[in-house]
């Protein structure tokens, strides 16, 4: 399964929910839904902007983790 480790790189710029939000130009539910590991897909163009905005790589946001389930 995709972990999608956003609120560790929002900890390590310092960067708020709502400041992000802002900078991305999603509103502050779908950012947390993203935050909270509990999305089911992400958009290219927002993973883009969030990596513009946290000058970071998607690597550094998503991982896979062998699903324990399969």
């Amino acid at each position: 399964m995709i972990v999608i480790n956003l609120d560790v790189m929002m900890a390590k710029r310092k960067i708020g929910l709502t400041e992000l939000a802002g900078i991305v130009g999603i509103t502050n539910a779908n950012l947390s839904i993203l935050k909270n590991n509990k999305a089911k897909a992400v958009r290219l163009e927002t993973l883009d902007a969030i990596c513009k905005a946290l000058d970071c790589q998607p690597g550094d946001i998503l991982e896979y983790v062998v699903d324990e389930e399969e």
